[in-house]
């Protein structure tokens, strides 16, 4: 049973701003410093809004034909790129809101598109194939087909590239394309996270359970149980704790020690809905989960996965995503029915 309060923000989350896209509002980010938010929606519009008022900077109505299915923020966080269904991906500035390139991706949705750590390289996944250009939007490489259509892809360092796929993970090198490793399982990979330090690799399976690697030893392991598919997932910047989705609870494993493997996981249980997006606060054990339900909660965590609730607000539709400022003093959501919501943490 959810002991949520649906008039106001609760503990840590206080009274901030609200403001609304065209559609479903999909993903977004945070510029560097948070002084603007940029979000895209499922009608194709990109917008931008003030990190303190929630004023319009500016919004680029129908950007992409189709609907925007991702946003990645250039570690500068100056500028940004979106990728949509009109088989494109735009790199804009922010504070503008000008398209400095257009690339023309492939034949098929644009689903996954991410910067390297140093903002040298852009990355985007098409169908089965993964292309790699260079800061200016210049192609460098492009993957074989993968078994399948590409789930998710992750920059494991400035220098290495993973995606997901049917049956398995894996690493290429940034620069050339050249296959680094492959990490096989029989299953469906729907979802994929790395640690901060890029050793260890965990996927939400179709199967209804989290499957995880060590790449320094290729050993792997499965973590079962759960009522769903857990397809949010989230590592703290320590690599300590991964915080599982996959039903109502979040089900947070510790990797200190010997672990996960042999221990019990924590279990944070608030939601009166399946959990659709978790994330990590950068620099402190606080983790943001968002529902189905409507439901944001932000958990204070201890290093064996234990944790509280310290605060808690409801939206209007389904939670898409959660993205902490980057100084942690604000946290924003994104709702299935176009709403943007920043509160202010205490």
């Amino acid at each position: 049973m959810s002991d949520l309060n649906v008039d106001s923000p609760r503990g840590v989350l206080r009274r901030g701003w609200s403001a609304a896209v065209g559609d479903y509002a999909i993903a977004g980010g945070w510029s560097l410093r948070g002084e603007a938010l940029m979000v895209g929606d499922a009608a194709g519009g990109v917008y931008a809004f003030d990190g303190k008022s929630g004023a319009t900077a500016w919004a680029r109505r129908g950007a992409h034909e189709g609907g925007v299915l991702a946003v990645a923020i250039h570690p500068s966080g100056t500028a940004f790129a979106t990728a949509g269904q009109d088989r494109r991906v735009l790199i804009w500035s922010a504070a503008e809101g000008r398209v400095s390139r257009a690339i023309d991706v492939g034949s098929g949705w644009v689903e996954n598109v991410a910067w390297s750590p140093d903002g040298q390289w852009l990355a985007a996944s098409c169908s089965r194939q993964v292309r790699a250009y260079g800061a200016d939007g210049a192609e460098v490489w492009r993957s074989d087909d993968h078994p399948s259509t590409v789930s998710a892809i992750a920059w494991c360092s400035a220098e290495e590239l993973a995606t997901a796929c049917y049956g398995r993970v894996t690493f290429f090198d940034a620069s050339t394309g050249e296959l680094r490793q492959k990490l096989e399982w029989k299953g469906s990979l729907v979802s994929m996270v790395l640690s901060p330090d890029g050793d260890i690799v965990a996927c939400g399976s179709q199967d209804n359970s989290v499957h995880f690697w060590r790449r320094s030893t290729e050993q792997d392991s499965m973590m079962s149980g759960y009522p769903a598919k857990p397809s949010a997932l989230a590592f703290d910047d320590t690599g300590t704790l991964l915080a599982t989705g996959g039903g109502e609870a979040v089900t947070v494993w510790s990797f200190q020690g010997s672990g996960p493997e042999g221990t019990r996981p924590g279990v944070l249980e608030l939601h009166a809905q399946p959990v659709t997006t978790l994330a990590f606060a950068r620099r402190a054990m606080r983790l943001a989960s968002g529902g189905r339900d409507g439901a944001v909660v932000v958990w204070s965590l201890q290093r064996d996965g234990e944790g509280r609730p310290i605060g808690n607000a409801v939206v209007t539709g389904v939670v898409a995503e959660l993205y902490w400022r980057p100084d942690g003093r604000a946290l924003a959501a994104l709702d299935a029915r176009g709403g943007v919501t920043a509160w202010r943490i205490g």
